[in-house]
C-alpha cells in the first residue's frame, strides 16, 4: 500500500516531534527547490535514497494498439530515480 502525504506528513511529525503545519511546510519547499533544479537540468541528490536526474527520451515511432496505425512519439524530458546502495541494500 502506498503511503499517502497525510501519512508521510503524520509519521515525520511524530518522529521528530515537530507540528504537521512545520512539516507540511518543509514537504512543499522540498518539492519546489526539486521541481526548480530539475527544470534546469540539474540533478537532486537525496543523502541515502537516491538521485533524481532528468533525462532525454527520443522521438520514435509507435503503433496505436486498437488501429494498428503508427505515429510519431515526440522527444521528451523525463525524471529517472536511481536508489542509492543503502536503500538497494535495506530492501534486499
Amino acid at each position: 500500500m502506498a503511503i499517502t502525504k497525510e501519512q508521510l506528513i503524520s509519521d515525520i511529525a511524530e518522529a521528530i516531534d515537530t507540528p504537521k503545519s512545520t512539516v507540511r511546510a518543509a514537504l512543499e519547499q522540498l518539492s519546489e527547490i526539486v521541481s526548480d533544479a530539475l527544470e534546469n537540468s540539474d540533478e537532486i541528490t537525496l543523502p541515502g535514497i537516491g538521485k533524481l536526474k532528468v533525462s532525454e527520451r527520443p522521438a520514435r515511432t509507435g503503433r496505436n494498439p486498437q488501429t494498428g496505425q503508427t505515429l510519431q512519439i515526440a522527444a521528451k524530458k523525463v525524471v529517472k530515480f536511481v536508489p542509492a546502495k543503502a536503500l538497494s541494500d535495506a530492501i534486499n
